[in-house]
């Protein structure tokens, strides 16, 4: 096999890597909401276990990346498809870990009964779950209008997440006894904001590769 053609093959190992991982974090994220609605506890601790395999994938795809600079010294495109993919398997890993937060949040309230629906937050992460999907498929592609959608529903979560706190705050003025509950809801809001922010990164990171400069996407 030619030099270019062995560095092709990594440059598709890479990318396939930032797809477990992205898949990966979209699932981990999926589950924790499942088992904060179901009130699975058993489910939150596999989340937590399972948390060291995007650990590794991330290490995996870092040290890949570190190996194609070494060896193959690249330049322009091929460097920033490389660069980018490191900071994308950055903003990946920590969607993983939001979704462990997300985990942790439902084992702290425990067997208590939900003070409300959870409408919102269900929303807010089909929403990110969503933005996930489109930013995966736009790198795979070097697709910058796909990845301009980032935006417009990053927006709609920020909406949601300051709705869904206004109420919660309302609501632990009325019933005080559930604070502790309350709380942790408003960290699984946080949770699922912030992950929305790190899935707009990943966005950012595609105008880099594509156009070679960055774009800020929240202005």
């Amino acid at each position: 096999m030619s030099v270019r053609g062995q560095f092709d093959t990594n440059l598709n190992e890479l990318q396939a890597k930032l797809m477990d991982l992205g898949n990966f974090a979209v699932n981990a994220l999926e589950m924790s909401i499942k088992a904060l609605e179901e009130k699975d506890i058993d489910t939150c601790l596999e989340i937590m276990e399972d948390d060291q395999q995007a650990d590794i994938l991330e290490e995996e795809i870092n040290d890949l990346a570190i190996l194609l600079i070494a060896k193959q010294q690249p330049v322009a495109t091929d460097l920033r498809r490389i660069i980018v993919a490191i900071k994308v398997a950055s903003d990946l890993e920590r969607i993983a870990d939001f979704a462990v937060n997300v985990a942790k949040s439902t084992i702290r309230i425990g067997d208590e009964p939900l003070i409300k629906p959870i409408h919102h937050i269900k929303k807010m992460y089909g929403l990110t779950a969503e933005m996930i999907k489109i930013t995966l498929e736009s790198y795979v592609e070097e697709d910058i209008v796909k990845a301009k959608q980032i935006a417009a529903i990053d927006d709609q979560v920020d909406d949601l997440y300051g709705e869904t706190i206004v109420e919660l705050l309302e609501l632990n003025k009325e019933k005080p006894e559930f604070t502790s509950q309350i709380t942790q809801l408003s960290f699984i809001c946080r949770y699922l904001e912030r992950a929305a922010d790190h899935t707009t990164n990943v966005a950012e990171g595609i105008f880099y590769l594509v156009k070679g400069r960055r774009y800020d996407l929240n202005t």
